[in-house]
């Protein structure tokens, strides 16, 4: 099995590339012109189209700027019959996500991405189309990704690596291969939400009664969700957010619009969104298409400065050495995408807690650039990517300087380097001992490809 390298130090396979690209194809800088369409690989159940290919082939050019390369495509290809493969034995052993995991997977990578291009309408505007259409668009890739990694972890679940192994693996290493890095960071968070008043809620509320009021006495659902709803990414769509199931639905909104005919509007309803007023607009099956109008509680500084107090109090916890960060965060911090991973946060573009410099959050770089190593913030005030108004405190786990890699400095990161590629020679072992329970054909087109030669 090949593997697409950025060098001979970051392995990944090229399964691992290709799931990124699916990761990134949706918010792609440039539309690329699809080809000629047609099946080009069966594998099982799966197909593999010409456009897919090109598509991300281009798109993989695009993301490291590399030239055009035969022998690039036909790894990439390679890693999609992969891909596919996995996804076919996936349905042989029952390998299966929640559509609830998908939703949620789907809506934190819009989210990321409205935050990097300036909001969910950027993104509406880019495309042409509404946020719903678009991750309606996503969801099926989605999900396939999140299946392929899900068998993927099942393959190499029980792979470890020993600290002779992790030696070994950088010995082998050329010297003139070994990269440079540049200087990096570890970071690590603690959040807190501003808590929403009382009387901030009984606004909200009071705001939703008087729009509920107007479409009783006989205005337009969908024209007042336009206007009003705070939800942008089913605003633009009079408030529908299609056809889903009960499961992929925070409860209370679910359970309100199940008990509503097509046609009919709930009551208000409170959920950890906010308020909202709900229009059942078809039953199908298992499913069923409803609109809403969403309005947020405001918060105030008031709110805000409580919890930069609550975060002092935590911080005070940590400098005196009563609570570590890691515990601090699990026990304490709202961000629920790093509170169990020790507070740390997650480079997503190389699936390690290492920042260089330059990639760092411009509001989390001025506030480390004093800081020595180890030391923890004091909170700071900040807006969370979906908006919501909070503070937090930033420790600075470790700062490293310009350097070629070596074992003292960069243990972690040899170490997860040495353990993905024993995890590579496991999915390459896998393959070869399954490769004949899913059927697989290539077109004569990729014959130079040698796809079956490579897995086999």
């Amino acid at each position: 099995m090949n593997t697409l390298k950025k060098n001979s130090f970051l392995v990944k396979t090229a399964l691992a590339v290709y799931c990124c690209l699916l990761a990134v194809t949706a918010f792609a800088q440039a539309p690329v012109q699809r080809q000629v369409d047609g099946i080009i690989a069966k594998i099982d159940n799966h197909i593999i189209l010409r456009s897919d290919l090109e598509f991300a082939y281009l798109q993989y050019l695009a993301q490291t700027k590399q030239q055009p390369n035969p022998e690039l495509k036909c790894q990439i290809l390679e890693s999609m019959v992969q891909d596919k493969f996995l996804l076919a034995r996936a349905e042989i052993d029952s390998v299966v996500v929640e559509e609830a995991q998908v939703t949620s997977n789907l809506n934190r990578r819009i989210e990321q991405q409205a935050a990097q291009v300036g909001g969910i309408e950027r993104i509406e505007q880019y495309f042409g189309k509404s946020i719903k259409q678009i991750k309606d668009d996503l969801r099926k890739s989605t999900r396939e990704m999140m299946v392929a990694e899900k068998m993927q972890g099942e393959i190499t679940q029980k792979v470890t690596v020993t600290p002779r192994e992790i030696r070994t693996y950088f010995n082998q290493i050329p010297r003139d291969s070994l990269p440079y890095f540049s200087t990096e960071v570890q970071l690590g968070q603690i959040v807190k939400y501003a808590e929403v008043s009382r009387q901030q809620k009984a606004a909200a509320r009071q705001k939703l009664e008087e729009i509920r009021e107007r479409i009783v006495a006989g205005e337009d659902f969908a024209t007042l969700a336009k206007e009003f709803s705070e939800d942008l990414g089913s605003a633009q769509s009079g408030g529908e957010i299609g056809f889903m199931k009960k499961n992929e639905l925070v409860p209370e909104y679910a359970n309100a619009a199940l008990k509503l005919e097509p046609g009919q509007i709930s009551n208000v309803v409170e959920s950890q969104f906010g308020f909202h007023l709900i229009q059942l607009i078809e039953r199908k099956a298992q499913e069923f298409n409803s609109r809403h109008i969403l309005i947020k509680p405001a918060t105030s500084s008031v709110d805000v400065a409580e919890a930069i107090a609550e975060l002092d109090s935590i911080r005070a916890l940590i400098v005196n050495d009563s609570m570590t960060f890691a515990k601090a965060a699990k026990e304490f911090s709202d961000d629920t995408n790093t509170k169990d991973n020790g507070g740390m946060i997650t480079n997503r573009a190389t699936y390690n807690t290492y920042f260089p410099m330059d990639q760092v959050d411009p509001a989390i770089f001025f506030v480390i650039d004093t800081m020595k190593v180890g030391e923890v913030s004091k909170p700071v005030a900040f807006r969370t990517p979906d908006g919501k108004e909070a503070a937090r405190i930033i420790y600075l786990k470790s700062k490293t300087p310009p350097h070629l890699a070596n074992l003292q400095d960069d243990y972690p990161k040899i170490a997860e380097a040495a353990l993905q590629e024993k995890k590579n020679k496991a999915v390459e072992a896998w393959f070869k001992k399954n490769i004949n329970t899913v059927f697989i054909e290539i077109d004569p087109e990729y014959q130079n490809c040698k796809i079956l030669e490579l897995i086999n």
